[in-house]
C-alpha cells in the first residue's frame, strides 16, 4: 500500500472562508485514526502497522462501499454522496450524533446567501426582557461563533461586566483563550476550552463560508498555542447540561449546574442558565453576588 495515501492534508482558507473539502478530508481521517481494528471486530492484520487507526480499505469494508468511493470522499469530494452512504460511514466510524451531523454538514452543505451568513446577530426584545426577570439566575444568550449577545445582571456578577468589554471581544473563544482572568475563573479551564472549540467546529461545519468565523479561527490560531492544538483534533460535540466549577475572585469556589436551551426560531442562538443546589454553599454565594450586582467583580466585601 502506498503510504502517501495516508498523509494528512492542511486546511486552506481561501477568499475569507474555511476550505470545506479540506475540513471534510481531515475530519474523516481524524475519526478513522482513532479506531483500532479490534475496536470494530477486525483481526488478523498484524501488529506492525504504518498508520494509526483503521486503513481506508478496512473502513470501506465496514461501511459496505468500495475503497475507491470512500477514498474520493475522504479526499474531500462529497458531491452527490447519499444520506444512506453517510449513515453507513458514520456507523462504521462509530460517530456520535453530533459528529454524524457535522459529517453531513461538511459533505452536503446547505446553500446560504452570503448576506445571511454575515448578517449581524440580533436578540429578540422579549428574550432580553426574560433575561432581566431572572434576577437570581445567571443567564446569557450565545449565538454563532460563540458570540455573547445578551446577559443579565447576575451573569455580569458571575463572569464580569461584559458591558465594559468591546463588542468585538464579547466572544467566549476570545475571552477564554486570550484573557488570563478567565483561565483563573474556570477550575477546569482545559475542559471549558475544549467545549468552545468543539462548538466552533460544529459552527464551521454548518457555515464554512462565514468570513467572520474564518477570521476568528485565524486570529486564535496565531495568538494561542492551546487553540491550535485543540482545533487540530477536529472534535465536535454539543453539551446541553452539566456542572461548571468556578473560582470567583470574591466568593471563592462555586459548583453551578448549567442548562443550554437551543432556540427554535432559526436564530442559531441558545439561552444558557446557571443555578446552584438549594441550601448549598454555592447558593449562598450567589445570593451574595446578587446583592453586589454588576459591581461584584470590583467590590471589596466588608469583614
Amino acid at each position: 500500500m502506498d503510504s502517501r495515501d495516508e498523509q494528512p492534508e492542511t486546511t486552506i482558507s481561501t477568499g475569507g472562508a474555511l476550505d470545506r473539502r479540506a475540513e471534510l478530508s481531515e475530519f474523516l481521517r481524524s475519526r478513522r485514526a482513532r479506531l483500532k481494528p479490534e475496536d470494530v471486530g477486525l483481526s488478523g492484520f498484524g501488529r506492525h502497522r504504518r498508520v494509526p487507526g483503521l486503513r481506508r480499505e478496512e473502513l470501506a469494508q465496514l461501511a459496505g462501499v468500495s475503497v475507491a468511493y470512500y477514498t474520493r470522499l475522504e479526499q474531500g469530494n462529497g458531491r452527490n454522496v447519499s444520506a444512506e452512504v453517510l449513515d453507513a460511514i458514520a456507523r462504521a466510524l462509530r460517530l456520535t450524533d453530533a459528529e454524524h451531523a457535522h459529517l453531513t454538514h461538511l459533505a452536503k452543505p446547505k446553500a446560504l446567501k452570503k448576506k445571511q451568513v454575515a448578517r449581524q446577530q440580533q436578540v429578540r426584545p422579549a428574550l432580553r426582557q426574560l433575561l432581566q426577570t431572572m434576577e437570581s439566575v445567571p443567564a446569557y444568550v450565545v449565538g454563532r461563533r460563540s458570540e455573547i449577545l445578551a446577559w443579565n445582571r447576575m451573569a455580569a456578577a458571575l463572569f464580569g461586566d461584559w458591558a465594559e468589554v468591546p463588542p468585538a471581544e464579547r466572544n467566549w473563544a476570545r475571552l477564554v483563550f486570550l484573557r488570563p482572568e478567565y483561565r483563573e475563573l474556570f477550575v477546569d479551564w482545559e475542559q471549558k476550552a475544549i467545549d468552545i472549540v468543539c462548538a466552533l467546529r460544529m459552527d464551521a461545519g454548518c457555515h464554512p463560508d462565514d468570513p467572520k468565523l474564518s477570521a476568528l479561527v485565524g486570529e486564535l490560531s496565531v495568538k494561542s498555542e492551546e487553540f491550535r492544538r485543540l482545533w487540530a483534533t477536529h472534535d465536535v460535540k454539543e453539551k446541553s447540561h452539566g456542572v461548571k466549577h468556578l473560582h470567583h475572585p470574591l466568593v471563592g469556589d462555586l459548583a453551578l449546574n448549567f442548562e443550554s436551551f437551543r432556540l427554535t426560531d432559526g436564530s442559531e442562538q441558545s439561552l444558557i442558565t446557571y443555578h446552584a443546589e438549594p441550601g448549598s454553599p454555592t447558593a449562598e454565594s450567589l445570593r451574595l453576588l446578587a446583592s453586589w450586582g454588576t459591581d461584584a467583580t470590583r467590590a471589596v466585601p466588608s469583614v
